[in-house]
């Protein structure tokens, strides 16, 4: 399972900065000054869909002590009638339908404020690549010690299969840096684009399976997840459908799903590796479209109670204070699982009851609890790594959209080479293009908002209003998102 951008960052509020993350001081503060026009159902959908992914990561583990060795198993290999719970367990549609609408948000409000591109990226970016920074930099280190230390079958895969989930990150990174033409395009062809995209990802499964050239499979990447994102496009542009619509959508996706895996040769597991030779997910396939218009329909659906709940001071509390940690939870969710696996697991209070047994299932529940327990100190720990930088100028001029752009795909690819590789060896290489993304964004913008202005600013006079050539080179950024966080400048839209 794949599984991705914290609450989308809400610092254009007067809340106090200076607490950590997902602190309870800080959402608290950053709760209260919500603005009304904020579409909150956005955050709370993207921390949903993070949450899903974690907890479905660690339901899939089957870990097991015999003998002496540590072994570790997919339970849907195990039990292949788990894999008909993948269609509630891939939550990555949602996630990028709601980086979509982030992106056209936060895409319109740097125009809005005469953003250059490479400003608004590098604000789209910063806050995934720093954290991540971190995460592959420590977990080289640890991975490094545990497999000189402790070795073994299960330690290695572990080291290997930890940083797996990134690999959405590198789809994300690339999709985000396309994203304002993929919004402008979506406002000329409306529906005409989606479509395009569908007939794409179908094409590319014939050619992949039916006509055997494998590696056209991986532009599947861009069609099914570019999809999946024109979808929120829309509904940040228009409106989500309406009962009957997403009654409708919802249908129309159940059916294709339901079609395409009983009577097209599809697999039934939509997350996962090869089922009899096919993938749904590495690369994704024509399914995960069906998945993302089922989804999307009952996202319409649920829209109205979700969004009252919100309303809650409570419930949006809570919802700021999860998406101020969510990076975190997820790049280190399966370090938590893999601390457990070596550390307690072996122990011989721990319980090892025969896998998929009875008594394997009903302890289920208490080792998701156990490995939330087990997290707590990585969150504690690297939350800070989530917290917003400075908002920053973005320069203008081809050189310097070009300079972003690079950055983007320098990350990307790192990104990709971690997700491959995971940490046997020392990623080296995804260090490298990770760092060299990070700073080719980065040095494509200038001073932090909020510092000495441009001279011909302080020429123009207060009050004044300076564009174009006399701004020095640099526009002011807007307030950029954290993954898939945004400028939400729009009212709620039904």
């Amino acid at each position: 399972m794949p599984v991705p951008a914290a609450v989308g960052d809400l610092r254009g509020m007067s809340a106090p900065t200076h607490h950590a993350p997902g602190s309870g001081s800080a959402a608290g503060a950053l709760a209260a000054s919500t603005p009304a026009s904020r579409e909150r159902y956005v955050d709370f959908l993207r921390l949903a869909a993070i949450a899903v992914v974690v907890v479905g990561h660690w339901l899939m583990l089957a870990v097991d002590y015999r003998d002496g060795r540590l072994g570790g198993e997919n339970l849907l290999e195990l039990e292949p009638w788990t894999q008909w719970l993948t269609w509630a367990f891939q939550p990555m549609p949602v996630f990028f339908i709601v980086g979509g609408y982030a992106n056209a948000a936060s895409w319109a409000a740097a125009r809005r404020d005469g953003v250059g591109y490479a400003g608004w990226i590098h604000g789209r970016l910063s806050r995934l690549l720093r954290p991540t920074l971190v995460f592959a930099a420590v977990g080289s280190v640890v991975s490094l010690v545990l497999t000189s230390a402790v070795g073994g079958d299960a330690v290695d895969r572990a080291v290997r299969l930890i940083a797996l989930p990134v690999w959405f990150l590198a789809v994300y990174v690339v999709i985000c840096a396309a994203a304002p033409v993929l919004v402008a395009a979506q406002r000329r062809f409306g529906h005409r684009l989606s479509f395009a995209l569908v007939a794409g990802a179908a094409a590319v499964d014939v050619a992949h399976w039916n006509l055997g050239i494998p590696l056209v499979g991986w532009l599947n990447f861009l069609f099914v997840w570019g999809f999946a994102h024109q979808l929120g496009v829309t509904w940040q542009s228009a409106r989500l459908p309406g009962r009957g619509g997403g009654l409708a959508l919802g249908a129309a996706g159940l059916a294709a799903l339901a079609g395409l895996t009983q009577l097209a040769g599809y697999p039934v597991a939509l997350v996962g590796g090869d089922v009899a030779g096919r993938t749904n997910n590495s690369p994704p396939s024509l399914a995960l479209v069906a998945l993302a218009a089922l989804q999307f329909g009952i996202v319409a659906l649920a829209a109205g109670p979700v969004r009252r709940w919100l309303q809650g001071r409570r419930a949006w509390e809570l919802t700021v204070a999860g998406n101020g940690v969510v990076m975190t939870v997820f790049l280190w969710h399966l370090a938590a699982a893999a601390v457990v696996t070596v550390v307690l697991v072996p122990r011989p209070w721990f319980p090892h009851p025969p896998l998929t047994s009875g008594t394997w299932w009903a302890l289920r529940p208490a080792w998701v609890a156990l490995l939330v327990v087990a997290l707590v100190p990585f969150v504690v720990a690297f939350r800070r790594f989530e917290a917003p930088s400075p908002r920053r100028l973005g320069r203008r001029g081809h050189r310097f959209v070009a300079q972003a752009v690079a950055g983007a795909l320098a990350a990307a690819a790192g990104l990709s080479l971690l997700a491959l590789h995971g940490f046997d060896p020392v990623p080296l290489p995804a260090l490298g293009l990770l760092l060299a993304g990070h700073l080719l964004a980065a040095t494509s913008t200038t001073r932090a908002l909020g510092q000495r202005p441009p001279r011909a600013h302080r020429r123009a006079g207060p009050g004044a209003h300076v564009t174009g050539p006399t701004t020095g080179g640099c526009v002011a950024e807007s307030v950029d998102p954290a993954l898939g966080g945004d400028d939400q400048v729009s009212q709620p839209r039904r």
